[in-house]
């Protein structure tokens, strides 16, 4: 029997653990298959290794692995694959299938269009724009975050579209905003690429309290419930359900 396991980040607080559940439940509705549940890497509960014990003992014998991240980073080729490996230990007859994270599409980047749209505010000639990431020593975040900002560049009307990241990378969302506010640009947007609201969302925004200035600084929305996100991850779903079908076709055929 199929199952799937969708792996949140988690939170301390407790409405971004909220808004990650009500999330995926939208997205279960989308997916066709009777033994869905929610867990967490750290910091909130299910943790994986209930998660996947409620499945088992539902009697799931084919699980498909979600990863409900952003981008590939650490959590996605070290973390959730320790935890999986220890529990593949344990139920060695369970057929475990591993997902992937969204990654970079141009329906998700055109999100942050959205939200752009979403504040109502027209930006100036001189406006700025600010793409903040939650940041990653994976280089291939680096490499995922510029290409989102290059297609920023290509489809908005600002001539200034800057990366910047909330850790690991530079340069950093402080120094990126110190910049953009000696540069004495009229407007500065920051767009946060993020999924969840969060310790990260409350830090942009205290940061941005934290600055007075002549500037006009607007914060966009994190990326949330938008519909393209919910595809996104629902395609992410049936992929990985696909594969398994299709690798036990191969298996069964040969």
């Amino acid at each position: 029997m199929k199952g799937v396991l969708y792996v949140s980040h988690g939170s301390r607080i407790k409405e971004a653990t909220e808004e990650a559940i009500s999330f995926i439940e939208t997205v279960k509705e989308k997916v066709d298959v009777s033994l869905q549940e929610i867990c967490f890497l750290e910091l909130a509960e299910p943790t994986i290794h209930q998660g996947m014990h409620k499945l088992i003992e539902k009697g799931a014998t084919e699980i498909s692995v979600i990863p409900v991240l952003l981008l590939s980073a650490g959590h996605y080729f070290k973390d959730i694959p320790e935890v999986l490996n220890e529990i593949k230990v344990k139920h060695p007859d369970v057929v475990f299938t591993y997902g992937q994270p969204l990654g970079v599409q141009p329906r998700l980047t055109n999100i942050i269009n959205d939200r752009l749209k979403e504040t109502h505010v027209l930006p100036h000639s001189d406006a700025k724009l600010l793409v903040v990431g939650r940041g990653s020593y994976n280089p291939q975040t680096k490499i995922d975050i510029s290409a989102i900002t290059e297609t920023l560049y290509e489809t908005t009307s600002f001539d200034d579209v800057e990366a910047c990241y909330l850790a690991a990378c530079e340069p950093s969302f402080e120094d990126a905003l110190e910049s953009a506010l000696d540069e004495g640009h009229s407007q500065i947007y920051i767009a946060p690429y993020l999924w969840f609201t969060g310790v990260l969302e409350r830090h942009i925004e205290s940061t941005v309290q934290n600055h007075k200035s002549n500037s006009d600084i607007i914060v966009c929305e994190h990326l949330g419930h938008h519909e393209a996100i919910q595809e996104a991850l629902k395609d992410r779903v049936l992929e990985t359900i696909h594969y398994e079908e299709i690798r036990e076709f191969a298996l069964n055929k040969g």
